[in-house]
């Protein structure tokens, strides 16, 4: 019997961000293992101590570029919930349209990722093919197709507030979107090769999924009702109705299917906000408020990958104080790293890759103390 360690990374044609994984073996089945994260560390935490909380707020969405705008709408409602300010119903109905499309955006790079582990470049090319009508949304209503920059404190900025004429635009989109996935679903979920290399692959059971706080997509893969927006977390989703997605089996082919289905449930949301927006005032910025002094408040919303914690207080001038950010990928990684046990060791990375790992929304945390000296 051959006992030995695998390392894979920090840098893998397998990878979409630097990590550094290594599996301690037993012939060719993983007995061990041991996630490394930290390559992009960049300290935004950090940096957003004593900057005014208007630019702590734009640093927070260069956290990431897939998740971007989550990240800017998490740090503008700390302060306006720690402020009481009153957000027009219109700027909430385009930062839902704005999230859910990200959502789409977001869970489809996942399938091509999947895909291209498994060798599939053809399923992987159409998932990158699908995306793309969606990313070009967003460049329509924001002028980028990556950091969207949509809410501020009080509102949305005016360049990103949705014209009645490209309403009929985007609908057209996603019912062509909601077609081709569909169609990559099916194939999907019943192609015998696709199927075998994640049915019973990387079980996450219920127990351990509730553990190791496993959250978002991840969970409710394994049977865990875990979406902050029907949980009353994220008021600004009340007006909308959409089901959560739940799967039981926690395997690799669970996780990927119940994103499948959640595409289709962010294009019911995304129809109800883009036909009711035309009836909505046109207000879409409070700029009457005033900014004043409030201890670390809490604040929860439910990214592409799941819960996701900010956390930060104002001081007297406005600034950032005591800033925190947890994103979901780092308690969905530490379940993804105890489930690695006893697979085959090309089913690794896959396992890795089915929790939609942001390694880069991960390593903006913790500052060394050489660097705070």
């Amino acid at each position: 019997m051959y006992e030995g360690e695998i390392a894979i990374g920090p840098v893998h044609s397998t990878m979409l961000e630097p990590h550094r994984l290594r599996l301690f073996i037993e012939d060719e089945v993983v007995k061990d293992a041991e996630l490394t994260i930290g390559v992009n560390h960049r300290g935004v935490e950090r940096l957003m101590e004593g900057l005014p909380v208007e630019k702590a707020c734009i640093l927070c969405e260069k956290i990431c570029g897939i998740c971007s705008h989550i990240h800017l709408w998490s740090a503008v409602r700390v302060v306006e919930r720690g402020c009481n300010i009153e957000v027009p119903e219109r700027a909430n109905y385009i930062r839902v349209i704005v999230e859910e499309l990200e959502r789409l955006h977001s869970h489809t790079l996942l399938f091509g990722h999947a895909f291209e582990i498994l060798g599939h470049e053809t399923m992987a090319m159409r998932a990158f093919m699908l995306r793309e009508p969606i990313m070009q949304t967003f460049f329509d209503i924001s002028g980028s197709r990556v950091h969207y920059s949509c809410p501020i404190i009080g509102g949305i900025r005016p360049r990103c507030n949705i014209k009645d004429s490209q309403i009929p635009t985007i609908l057209e989109r996603l019912e062509k979107f909601e077609e081709k996935l569909k169609k990559l679903m099916e194939r999907t979920l019943n192609d015998p090769m696709l199927v075998s290399r994640m049915k019973d692959i990387g079980v996450l059971d219920r127990k351990t999924a509730a553990k190791y706080h496993a959250v978002g997509p991840t969970a409710r893969g394994s049977g865990i009702k875990s979406d902050m927006r029907k949980m009353g977390y994220v008021p600004e989703y009340e007006p909308f109705e959409f089901e959560e997605i739940l799967f039981d089996d926690g395997d690799v082919l669970s996780r990927i299917a119940v994103r499948f289905y959640e595409c289709f449930e962010s294009i019911k949301i995304l129809k109800q906000a883009l036909k009711a927006l035309p009836q909505l005032p046109e207000k879409i910025y409070n700029g009457d408020y005033e900014l004043y002094e409030f201890k670390p408040i809490d604040c929860y919303t439910e990214a592409q990958r799941g819960q996701q914690y900010y956390s930060y207080g104002l001081d007297s001038e406005g600034r950032v104080r005591h800033a925190k950010v947890r994103t979901p990928t780092a308690t969905n990684l530490a379940a993804m790293e105890e489930i690695l046990k006893d697979y085959h060791v090309t089913d690794a990375e896959l396992i890795i890759a089915s929790c939609d790992p942001c390694f880069t929304c991960t390593d903006r945390l913790i500052i060394t103390k050489e660097y705070i000296k």
